[in-house]
């Protein structure tokens, strides 16, 4: 691993307030640029060749500032009773925001992380250190193999946010690798994944119908822009065995900053247009996203 630029200096903004140098370093998935925030005192954007990963503010880690990461935060807030603690599986690290959100939100839940990025890893744990108390693991192995050694039903919560650039890999977007997510997830859990696609959405839509059927209970959360097929974008899908909590979410999401629509139920099955489950042998990774995305 090479470090290409460091925090060497201080600048100071136009408020006097001192500002990081930002960190940009090799690691195994790219060239990862760690990228002061400029409005929040020590807070951090991490982007993976260009492609904004993850936002973490170190003062005030239940703050989730991407879209995709508020709504995935209301998935964890409604997968058990407020500050009940839980146990996590997060498939995709990042810059562990989301495991960070856990921890401040529901002190002494247990967390797995697994993220096979282990240069990317070792860059987060030394500029964005954990809280000393989170019961956090992290293991550096691809996410099917991390999630085979999980005991049967051990998690609350599996999460899924897996890029491998700005594309989730072909091996994590099938019926195979739902059915072991369904195994560790117990009675009355909650699966919860990070999808990204544009028109036409036949990703989305094939997605959709892979996770039917494994799992008996799904609801969307996106745009309505992403939904229409008008723009890319992500779209959060959650899975049970038991009903959702679709009024809450429904709710929250209309109220995040960018409003969110939710499917489910037979409009949600309607939209995936006839598409059929994958499976390992013909899956393909989702879609790249256009350049203009991330300008």
């Amino acid at each position: 691993m090479a470090k290409a630029k460091a925090k060497a200096r201080n600048k100071r903004s136009g408020g006097g307030r001192s500002v990081p140098e930002a960190v940009v370093v090799a690691v195994d998935g790219g060239l990862a640029e760690l990228m002061p925030d400029r409005e929040r005192a020590r807070a951090w954007t991490l982007l993976i060749d260009g492609a904004p990963q993850s936002h973490v503010d170190l003062d005030d880690p239940a703050y989730l500032d991407f879209e995709y990461q508020r709504r995935l935060g209301h998935v964890i807030d409604l997968a058990a009773p407020p500050g009940r603690p839980v146990h996590v599986v997060h498939l995709g690290g990042g810059a562990l925001t989301l495991a960070r959100y856990v921890a401040a939100t529901r002190p002494r839940s247990t967390q797995q992380v697994v993220e096979r990025d282990a240069a990317l890893v070792q860059l987060v744990r030394r500029e964005l250190p954990l809280p000393p108390n989170a019961r956090i693991r992290v293991r550096s192995v691809d996410a099917r193999d991390g999630l085979a050694k999980v005991p049967d039903g051990w998690a609350d919560l599996v999460i899924a946010d897996v890029f491998s650039g700005a594309r989730t890999p072909a091996h994590l977007t099938s019926a195979e690798f739902l059915a072991d997510v369904r195994r560790v997830v117990k009675a009355g859990g909650l699966y919860a994944a990070n999808l990204a696609d544009g028109p036409p959405l036949a990703h989305l839509r094939g997605q959709i119908a892979t996770a039917a059927a494994v799992f008996p209970e799904l609801a969307l959360v996106a745009d309505p822009t992403v939904l229409r097929g008008k723009r890319f974008g992500n779209a959060v899908l959650v899975g049970s065995d038991r009903p959702l909590p679709v009024a809450e979410l429904t709710r929250r999401a209309a109220s995040d900053p960018h409003p969110g629509r939710v499917e489910h139920g037979p409009a949600l099955l309607d939209f995936t247009g006839g598409a059929t489950p994958v499976t390992d042998a013909a899956a393909v990774a989702s879609p790249a996203p256009p350049p203009s995305v991330f300008r």
